[in-house]
């Protein structure tokens, strides 16, 4: 038995000086824009050594099949010269930092990246990388435990939304996280398709279709994003337990966050402010009837929590159909929507939990015990709204006696008024409202 304890003990001291020696002999080799081709530098290092490139521009089509670690000095430029990959990376432990990277080939169907991570290649570190003109910015193909830090990633403006790459691609990636990168102009900030346990967190995006988009992706977190100026901010789709925290839609267009087919999941302490109608639903003046501007879109999504989040100055505040129920809503803010709430169905859905409802800017009910929940139920709805939602063109009996008679009889006859949504704990006051005051 010792003999074994004492031979455990001396290979696993002789494996840690091998490692140590590897280590100790890893190269630097300098590369210029006169000198060696990287290419040449590249196939006669050896795995750990480090590429570092001086300022210049620097033709390549590199393929990285050892663990290398590539970085470069400002203005150091890898140019693909519209043509493949810029870099492939095919093996674990690679490193790329500090390096411009341009003009990879654009055939999506191809899928052209500045940065192709290939499947082979786990534990990947991207980081402080510019990215421009590129068809996908970083595709990470089924690989495992990516880090992308710290990136700018630019598109292509020049080419039209539904012919760009997105600007970090993940296909079959598990473990991966995308932090504190800025992403603009290309087709989508980040998608995330089929690929699960990742993590995005802390990136902005902007001048984007979508900001995040997710598909067939389960058990993922978004912490702590920013998107402006997008057409959707955060497209949540055909997904489960995902985990959506603290992240911010600024003025987006269309949405702020959509869900569609969406279970199991919690979004919290978001705020969505300012989504308005994209200037494409906009015609002769007038807006297409339900193109307005949705701060959260539930679309055919159950049994999730949606909670403590804002939802401001929006055309509406939220937007639920097609058998979006069973979720549970509270804590949250409806601030200034024009339309706080639209629901077409008929099945009474509760908005409140464990004696929490919602605060509602536009609540008209008391407070005589002061205990910080109004005495009256909320309820955003009624039928005229509805049969004005189902039938638009009745929008011109608005003002007429007819309407105005309805309505008095469902006021004082509640047996009258269709079930929808109800917040029987609305919230006299919330500190949401104070941010967004402050």
């Amino acid at each position: 038995m010792y003999r074994y304890i004492i031979s455990f003990f001396t290979n696993s001291l002789l494996l840690g000086l091998s490692l140590y020696a590897c280590l100790s002999q890893a190269e630097v080799h300098t590369l210029t824009p006169q000198g060696s081709s990287p290419d040449v530098v590249i196939n006669s290092a050896a795995a750990g050594d480090t590429i570092h490139f001086t300022p210049g521009n620097y033709r390549v089509n590199l393929y990285l099949d050892k663990s290398l670690v590539l970085e470069g000095e400002a203005e150091a430029i890898l140019n693909g010269g519209g043509d493949g990959n810029v870099i492939t990376v095919a093996a674990s432990g690679v490193v790329i930092r500090n390096l411009k990277i341009v003009s990879s080939g654009h055939n999506l169907t191809e899928m052209n990246a500045g940065i192709f991570v290939e499947r082979t290649a786990d534990n990947v570190l991207i980081e402080n990388n510019e990215l421009d003109n590129n068809a996908f910015g970083i595709w990470l193909d089924a690989s495992k435990g990516a880090r992308v830090i710290g990136n700018r990633i630019h598109g292509e403006p020049h080419r039209r939304s539904q012919d760009r790459g997105n600007g970090v691609h993940m296909y079959a990636t598990t473990d991966a996280l995308v932090r504190g990168n800025e992403i603009w102009e290309t087709r989508d900030g980040v998608y995330i398709d089929t690929s699960n346990h990742n993590t995005i967190e802390h990136n902005t995006m902007h001048d984007l279709r979508y900001g995040v988009h997710y598909m067939y992706s389960h058990h993922n977190k978004v912490i702590g994003n920013r998107t402006y100026n997008t057409r959707t901010g955060y497209a949540l789709m055909q997904s489960k337990y995902l985990t959506v925290l603290n992240n911010r839609s600024e003025g987006d267009r269309n949405y702020g966050i959509l869900m569609n087919f969406i279970t199991n999941s919690e979004i919290a302490d978001n705020r969505v402010i300012d989504v308005q109608v994209g200037a494409a639903y906009v015609t002769g003046g007038g807006d297409i009837t339900g193109a307005e501007g949705k701060a959260l879109f539930v679309y055919n999504s159950q049994f999730n929590q949606i909670h403590d989040n804002l939802f401001a100055r929006s055309d509406i505040g939220i937007h639920l159909t097609a058998g979006s129920e069973d979720n549970t809503l509270f804590g949250n803010a409806f601030m200034g929507n024009r339309v706080q709430v639209k629901y077409v169905a008929n099945r009474l859905q509760e908005w409140s939990h464990q004696g929490r409802g919602n605060f509602w800017s536009d609540y008209l009910g008391w407070d005589l015990n002061a205990d910080g929940v109004g005495d009256k139920y909320y309820e955003p709805n009624d039928a005229v709204d509805k049969l004005l939602w189902r039938y638009p063109t009745a929008r011109v009996l608005m003002n007429s006696p007819a309407v105005e008679t309805l309505r008095w009889v469902q006021e004082q006859f509640p047996v009258f008024r269709p079930q929808g949504v109800r917040d029987s704990q609305p919230l006299m006051l919330s500190p949401l409202v104070e941010e967004l005051n402050g």
